[in-house]
């Protein structure tokens, strides 16, 4: 009788299936060692695969790192949306929301996001990726926000991400709690969001 345990480990997986273990596996390397030792060769050897499946599935090493935010991104705004859903039409019932969702998913990412971030900044094709994932996100804060708060200025919400990145930081440093995070970022949230009152 056939060892159907066996049978299944050694069962080959679906495009899907190895696409989703390989980036696990290159989360797992950044958790180790940073962006620095993440090399297609690592992926494949610790996947047990060879180099041109990963190749076939990433490109290069900058496919991973983009592939890698883009899980993010997509976490992220599926996070809000939520987090928004059924929200009470009140700023800052609305900014509280989307900082909670802006700092907890960051967090959940821990200091892998940080490095994959980092490494988005070496290349002009990843830069515009990160500015891409980050328009969508500010739209759709703008969207929960305006009917709330007012006209948002062009701009005004890029405050939002250069905060968020900031209390992560400090929080991932422990110099912070996330709830303090939180608080802070609604209140950035508010600031740049709440009418100006008339003169």
């Amino acid at each position: 009788m056939a060892d159907t345990a066996g049978l299944q480990a050694r069962r080959r997986l679906t495009r899907t299936e190895r696409r989703a273990q390989l980036l696990d596996v290159a989360r797992t390397l950044i958790r180790e060692a940073g962006t620095d030792e993440l090399t297609l060769a690592r992926v494949a050897e610790r996947a047990g695969v060879t180099k041109p499946v990963v190749y076939d599935h990433f490109g290069d090493r900058s496919g991973i790192l983009a592939e890698l935010f883009r899980e993010f991104e997509a976490r992220q705004r599926e996070v809000l949306a939520a987090a928004l859903a059924d929200a009470e039409p009140v700023l800052d019932v609305r900014a509280r929301l989307v900082a909670a969702a802006f700092v907890d998913c960051c967090l959940a990412e821990g200091r892998e996001l940080a490095d994959v971030v980092a490494a988005l900044a070496g290349s002009s094709e990843l830069r515009a990726l990160r500015q891409e994932a980050e328009d969508a996100y500010l739209a759709m804060c703008q969207e929960a926000l305006e009917p709330v708060g007012g006209l948002v200025a062009g701009g005004s919400l890029d405050a939002v991400i250069g905060a968020g990145d900031a209390l992560v930081r400090s929080t991932l440093d422990g110099r912070i709690t996330a709830a303090r995070a939180r608080d802070v970022l609604t209140r950035v949230i508010v600031a740049v969001v709440a009418p100006e009152p008339a003169a």
